[in-house]
């Protein structure tokens, strides 16, 4: 495992400019829709409204402002203010303030209901029970619920009507309002309806005396229960966002000149400055590792479980923990230009952008109010023309109003989408957005790079092939002190591997890089040549007709061989090879039982590139192969109609992975490769390939459940309101609970586990 994840890319651009506010009082999809309407009758404004997240991303040209953009917004009916910068960690308390006066004026509503609905059906069943200032005690019982608790309905549904909309907000109100001021009427100003009536459908109007205090409190107080639960279930939604923003560090020990020690807000860390970390502190910012050792847990920016060791000369990622020893850091990056800012920002992006299904459900929300109120007139009116008195009509018009929920359609894809996006983040995936959860649905090919996706990209000692008089100490003693020397990534693994096995090793003299073919020098008295068997040819040095075998046998593998010669006699083989990841067989393995098919790309030669493929169960491979190869080896595959990822991290992949339907480059990779990948994978474990997907197809399966279910309820719902087969307070439980279902459906997610 490794955390040197390359810098995210941060694009920026002064034309457009991406300005996001933070839109408050929006109630139901079609609130979210009449904003981004607004927003986007301006000129050089393209804006996205997200329900779920309460976000307003737009991209501006020219000189709008975010206070211009705030103002249109207001001017909705509707709050909002420029977005805190969530790449800092960020408090949640104007959220826990909304939940808590949710729960405040469910309390009362509830408290107030459930007396009142007992006297309500005592005194409509048993006339008798009925005493002087009966109606005083059901209204004092109901007017705190439909005046207090329903407030804010009655605010936003007032709002509205000054901005010549509606809302879910306006059909609550509306159906509030309408029951208690008819039943504040029947008590005590016509309670025997006594008088001339008119004549026709109104006699019937005329002659009720039912009485709907009892259903106003109700649908109050179930709606204001699916409000709290709905907003406690999307915090919950959001917690991963808020966790991984809450990574950061927000005092940090500096260094000064003089080395004093000092604690400063984080806010006051330079690029350059040095500062310390001690065991069990979180590293405030990226940068590189000046002296000491530490165990890192980088678990929660990475998903694995494995602390790392570092040491000096090893970057660090901010927002990860120093285990052990004490390190002295020198920060690379501050503020929003740090790997973990880079993160929360593609994990908003995800959260912020709209699905294509999404804005089918955006389109539908924006015409079902007008919809609702047209259906509860044509209820109320067909029921009195057929004969029914009020009493019923009233009830089956109050049904439809309060049972119709377009919260459910808004909620439907965005909740799901952050889940998602949270949940990947705490496995170390990374998506850039909604898109690339739709690209998956009909992938089948995955195409690996090899050297650093498949392999670890870091060329290491695999074998030593010693002759009889040398053992393997012996002959990496001398071979590594003459590569110690040596710059070459060759000698640098070998070097590696020699003092992992006998430690420091010994001075070299007299030593000589020779380019292209190997370096010789003299150590404890011995001439040590190491290189390729040209170089051995060139100095007259004869191999033995058994170590040109091993030679042989070893370049067929499509490793690296170089001989080692002590005195001017060939003593010992040694082959180095890119090895390949622990976790690529079980990887690939995953991807076959998910039905796709597997292919690796390489520049490399047919032989090391077969020879891997043989080890993790790759069938097909092509080798040999330039970047723009790689390119049109995809085109052609998607002519031919396969859908294609394509898994890479180095500069040459940034081309395959624009042009595949779905890239996911590896977290190490370059900047280039992280640019124009959809996915960035911050694990270097291949699983993470087989996770992104299996959670893209879960996230799809959610979001269709949830369809499903949004536009089911509504389907059926209406209908049987209409109908009057539906009590209005059931009514009311039923939309309430419709959005608590999708929210908490979304949720299941977070708890996703794949075929590992």
């Amino acid at each position: 495992m490794t955390i040197e994840l390359e810098s995210i890319v941060r694009t920026e651009s002064t034309e457009p400019k991406r300005i996001s506010l933070a839109v408050t009082g929006m109630s139901c999809a079609a609130c979210s829709t009449r904003v981004e309407r607004k927003l986007n009758k301006i000129d050089g404004v393209t804006a996205s409204v997200n329900y779920a997240t309460g976000v307003a991303t737009i991209d501006a040209v020219g000189e709008i402002t975010a206070e211009q953009l705030c103002a249109e917004v207001d001017a909705t009916g509707f709050g909002a203010s420029p977005m805190t910068d969530r790449t800092e960690p960020v408090g949640s308390a104007p959220e826990d303030a909304a939940v808590r006066d949710l729960l405040r004026r469910l309390v009362v509503a509830l408290m107030a209901f459930f007396p009142l609905a007992d006297l309500s059906v005592m005194f409509a069943t048993i006339p008798s029970t009925r005493f002087t200032g009966w109606q005083l005690v059901l209204t004092v019982l109901a007017l705190p619920v439909v005046v207090w608790s329903a407030a804010p309905f009655h605010r936003k549904a007032f709002a509205n009507a000054k901005a010549r909309a509606a809302s879910m907000d306006t059909l609550v109100s509306v159906g509030v309002l309408t029951a208690t001021l008819w039943s504040l009427d029947t008590m005590f100003l016509h309670p025997n309806r006594s008088g001339p009536a008119p004549d026709g459908v109104w006699a019937a109007i005329w002659a009720s005396d039912a009485i709907y205090l009892e259903v106003a409190a109700g649908v109050t107080a179930f709606v204001l229960a699916g409000r709290y639960f709905e907003a406690k279930a999307k915090r919950s939604a959001g917690s991963a966002l808020r966790a991984l923003a809450a990574l950061g560090a927000r005092e940090v020990t500096v260094l000064t000149r003089d080395d004093r020690e000092m604690r400063v807000p984080i806010g006051e860390l330079v690029e350059g400055q040095r500062f310390v970390v001690r065991p069990g502190e979180t590293i405030a910012t990226d940068g590189l590792v000046v002296s000491g050792e530490s165990s890192v847990d980088a678990s929660a920016m990475t998903g694995e479980s494995i602390p790392v060791d570092v040491h000096a000369g090893r970057s660090v990622i901010g927002g990860t923990t120093a285990l052990t020893g004490r390190l002295i850091v020198e920060a690379a990056a501050v503020g929003a230009d740090t790997k973990l800012s880079g993160m929360i920002r593609l994990v908003e992006q995800a959260q912020t952008g709209k699905a294509r299904m999404q804005r089918v459900a955006d389109r539908v929300s924006a015409v079902f109010v007008p919809f609702v109120f047209l259906i509860t007139a044509a209820t109320f009116v067909t029921w009195l023309i057929t004969g029914s008195g009020a009493g019923r009509a009233g009830a089956a018009a109050l049904a439809v109003l309060v049972v119709a929920c377009p919260c459910a359609l808004g909620l439907a894809i965005p909740t799901a989408l952050m889940v998602a996006s949270g949940r990947g983040a705490q496995l170390g995936i990374f998506i850039k957005g909604h898109q690339t959860l739709e690209a998956t649905r009909d992938v089948d090919t995955v195409v690996l790079d090899k050297t650093g996706t498949v392999t670890n990209g870091a060329m290491s000692v695999v074998a030593v092939i010693e002759h009889e008089s040398f053992d393997t100490a012996a002959v990496l003693r001398l071979a590594g002190a003459v590569e110690a020397a040596s710059e070459h990534a060759v000698a640098a693994a070998i070097t590696r591997h020699a003092r992992d096995l006998i430690g420091t090793l010994p001075a070299v003299e007299s030593f000589e890089a020779l380019p292209g073919l190997g370096a010789r020098g003299v150590v404890d008295g011995h001439r040590v040549l190491v290189g390729r068997s040209r170089l051995f040819d060139d100095q007259g040095i004869g191999i033995p007709p058994e170590t040109n075998r091993a030679v042989r046998q070893q370049e067929r593998s499509g490793r690296t061989v170089v001989l080692v010669a002590v005195d001017g006699t060939v003593v010992a083989v040694i082959a180095v090879a890119d090895t390949v990841k622990e976790t690529a067989a079980a990887a690939i393995a995953r991807l076959h039982r998910l039905g796709l098919r597997v292919m690796m790309f390489t520049g490399d030669n047919a032989y090391a590139a077969q020879s891997v493929a043989d080890e993790i169960g790759i069938d097909e491979v092509v080798a040999e192969l330039l970047p723009e190869g790689k390119v049109e080896l995809i085109a052609r595959m998607q002519e031919q109609g396969r859908r294609v990822v394509m898994v890479g991290d180095g500069i040459n992949d940034g081309a395959a992975l624009a042009t595949a339907d779905l890239g996911m480059a590896i977290g190490a990779g370059t900047d280039v490769a992280i640019a124009a990948a959809d996915v960035i994978l911050v694990r270097e474990d291949l699983g993470a390939v087989a996770d992104a997907i299996e959670l893209a197809h879960a996230t799809l399966r959610t979001i269709k459940g949830n369809l499903v279910w949004a536009f089911g309820y509504n389907v059926v719902a209406i209908p049987v309101a209409a109908l009057g087969l539906l009590n209005p307070l059931i009514a009311g439980a039923a939309m309430a609970f419709s959005s608590f279902f999708v929210v908490s459906n979304s949720l299941r997610l977070r708890r996703v586990r794949f075929d590992r």
